[in-house]
């Protein structure tokens, strides 16, 4: 609400326009009121909460990236046996960490964000891709892992919903799958 002189803010709760002095219109104070008891009531019900966000697991970027180091260094060493100046056998070295990169980047491009609505899948680098599956439509919850996965503490979050698409959402190498996977039953719950 302003006021109607100097049009400065006036809160619901003032009778007078702390800026200029004015009295404050009554009535206009009264639906101010309203519909500030309204927006106390009715609290932060309207506005969508992330329950959690992940990524696919970390464990082969960084193995990858331990593998390249060990196999530059080797490159190294071994172009060095074999006469290679030092500036091309480091740039060759250094360009194994283009493959490793390449894997990270390509982990980073992917999310899963859960909100207490939503399921929400945002796929690309520059030009994104964001996939909604309300929760409403969430059928199931499966958490997936091969023995080589459960040994390494990750797996695969399989969600079947019933849009319009159907079918099943796979969730790839999630770290800790069973935590994930209990906070998405909790929030499924609430809509079931």
């Amino acid at each position: 609400m302003t006021c109607s002189v100097c049009n400065a803010y006036v809160t619901p709760s003032v009778r007078f326009c702390s800026n200029c002095g004015t009295p404050v219109d009554a009535e206009q104070t009264r639906i101010a009121r309203q519909q500030s008891r309204a927006l106390e009531t009715t609290g932060d019900s309207d506005l969508e909460h992330t329950v959690f966000t992940v990524r696919p697991t970390m464990i082969f970027v960084k193995l990858g990236y331990a593998l390249a180091v060990i196999g530059g260094i080797a490159l190294v060493f071994l172009l060095a046996s074999l006469s290679v100046p030092a500036s091309i056998s480091i740039l060759l070295a250094l360009a194994l960490l283009l493959i490793p990169g390449y894997y990270h980047l390509r982990r980073n491009m992917v999310r899963y964000t859960v909100t207490n609505a939503k399921l929400q899948i945002d796929t690309g680098l520059v030009a994104r891709t964001t996939r909604n599956i309300p929760l409403s439509k969430v059928q199931d919850v499966t958490v997936s892992a091969s023995i080589p996965q459960r040994l390494m503490g990750f797996g695969d979050i399989i969600v079947d919903n019933a849009s319009e698409l159907g079918g099943s959402i796979v969730m790839h190498n999630i770290s800790n799958p069973r935590h994930y996977a209990d906070l998405l039953l909790r929030e499924l719950r609430r809509w079931h």
